[in-house]
């Protein structure tokens, strides 16, 4: 058997998460989507070569760099990179056992491209017949015997031809989509190979498509780690530091338009329900450093005829509580303060339980006041009948309606990947995010550091749980609006059309970015995309 290839992988990092805001200044900037650090559990029946004794190995990081490139770090479960940027194999961590037709005497890819496969046949023949004899009744016989005779070693040989030929084009996009099939059909050798090959050709400090097929190709190798478990559970490695997350989050929010189009659509949607109203009571089911609400505050308290009394419940969960470094009291404060300085009569609630578990008797409703709820980028976390027969979202969704809401505003990414097969859904998730590194990439140099972290903290952990995770372990599951629109109308709600004060706002926010950003007004809604590719959609209803 020819030598092994040997694979190194780490541990984390944080999803297309949470909020940019460290101190009061920052509360103008709303707060970024955050995602469960929830596990994977084992599924035995996934095969691997990947021993549970070996992924201790797998916790040493690198966070030296070369002179020219920033290696990923901190991560709870990338790939080693090397000097030039793509994922580095590693002496002593997992052997993965190549196909047969990567051998060290096979690596020319033209001449194997151009393999003859007639000949190949031709040859096969010349030797029965001088094992056999001539008799071409025997040499019938013996075909018979072979599982899909010649047809079979020739669809074989031509489709091994195919991917040479892909491979020689270095079609990066065409490769990713061939390895994840062959995971799909549990075709190890195939998967082997394409990997190494796959590994030369990713660069996080690369164009586009290469830093996104690094983060691909590392969902992959969770993938065949059943399901992404041995990485979620197993790899003890540190994640970055609150202030260093927080860090990252802010850096995102500022070069990317996506959460400011999202959570100014919402506010204007919440502004003009509560019109004229002296009491408004907020509940918030993602309330990380309630960013949010600074400016609605803030618009609020120079309204006509002086500002309501703005009474705020915050629903947190663990990663919040991290990334800012406390609990719900800190958010309270922050807040309240900011209220006082603005003279704005104000009140804060803290619910610190999960979003799926959410009862009446944790929203402190009082008699009369009209209610706002927030779904800002967090409803998709939530389990659906596809995961649980609880059926979480729906439940929390009649739920809300009970409360008879002056307005519901919803903010999603749209995208398609909730009840997704795994080849659709890696493919939905390549077309997604690749619109989204598309449109880093003009925000921040190639080399910069703090690109590569925030594309490794931000956006690493949602790709490789879309891959890598199946029923409950996969936290990331997306729906397109038409959906969500479904799933609102079985609960009672109506659509709440977006006013044009707000489009023209928006309108007048996407002038500060890249002139490829698109915004479309379609059935009440808004839809913010990269060229012309819609990622996230906001809308409103009662």
């Amino acid at each position: 058997m020819e030598q092994s290839r040997k694979y190194k992988m780490s541990h984390g990092s944080e999803g297309f998460y949470s909020e940019p805001v460290q101190n009061l200044e920052f509360y103008c900037q709303p707060p970024l989507e955050n995602l469960d650090h929830q596990s994977c559990s084992d599924d035995s029946s996934k095969a691997t070569y990947i021993s549970a004794q070996s992924f201790d190995q797998y916790c040493t990081l690198d966070s030296s760099s070369t002179s020219n490139v920033y290696p990923v770090h901190n991560s709870p479960y990338t790939l080693s990179f090397s000097p030039n940027g793509s994922p580095e194999s590693q002496p002593e961590s997992q052997s993965y056992v190549l196909g047969p037709h990567h051998s060290p005497e096979n690596t020319n890819c033209e001449s194997s491209s151009t393999y003859n496969v007639l000949d190949l046949r031709h040859k096969i023949r010349e030797l029965e017949t001088a094992m056999l004899g001539p008799d071409l009744d025997i040499l019938d016989i013996y075909d018979t015997e072979i599982p899909g005779g010649y047809d079979q070693i020739l669809s074989e040989a031509e489709s091994w031809k195919q991917m040479m030929e892909m491979i020689s084009r270095r079609d990066l996009k065409e490769i990713l989509f061939t390895c994840a099939k062959a995971v799909a059909d549990n075709d190890m050798d195939t998967t082997e190979w394409l990997m190494s090959e796959l590994r030369q050709m990713v660069s996080v400090s690369g164009e586009p498509i290469q830093r996104l097929g690094a983060y691909m190709l590392e969902g992959l190798v969770a993938r065949l780690a059943s399901s992404g478990s041995s990485i979620y559970k197993a790899l003890r490695c540190k994640e970055p530091a609150g202030a260093d997350l927080l860090s990252y989050m802010h850096k995102l929010y500022e070069i990317c338009p996506y959460f400011k189009f999202g959570y100014m659509s919402a506010n204007g949607a919440i502004a003009e329900a509560m019109k004229g109203e002296p009491r408004v009571h907020i509940i918030d089911f993602q309330i990380v450093q309630g960013s949010q609400w600074v400016t609605l505050i803030q618009a609020l308290a120079g309204r006509p005829g002086g500002p309501p009394k703005i009474r705020i419940t915050g629903v947190d969960d663990s990663t919040s509580s991290y990334a800012r470094g406390g609990g719900l009291d800190i958010v309270g404060q922050r807040l309240s303060r900011l209220a006082e300085l603005c003279k704005v009569p104000f009140e804060f609630h803290a619910t610190g339980v999960n979003a799926s578990r959410v009862e009446l008797k944790d929203l402190d409703l009082r008699p009369g006041e009209p209610i706002a709820v927030n779904f800002a980028m967090m409803l998709h976390h939530i389990p659906d009948e596809s995961v649980d027969t609880q059926n979480h979202r729906d439940r929390l969704l009649r739920l809300i309606k009970s409360l008879s809401p002056r307005v519901v505003t919803l903010v999603e990414q749209e995208s398609n990947t909730n009840t997704a097969p795994f080849i659709p859904r890696f493919v939905e998730t390549l077309s997604y995010y690749m619109a989204v590194f598309e449109s880093i990439d003009v925000a921040l140099p190639r080399e910069d550091k703090e690109r590569i972290n925030v594309e490794q903290h931000c956006l690493a952990r949602e790709i490789v749980n879309l891959i890598a995770c199946e029923g409950a372990e996969r936290v990331e599951r997306h729906e397109l609006l038409k959906k969500w629109r479904s799933r609102f109308a079985m609960a009672g709600f109506t659509p709440y059309p977006l006013s044009s004060f707000v489009n023209a706002t928006i309108k007048n926010l996407l002038e500060k970015y890249s002139e490829k950003y698109s915004l479309e007004e379609r059935d009440g809604a808004l839809y913010l995309g990269w060229m012309n590719r819609p990622l996230v959609s906001s809308c409103a209803w009662r």
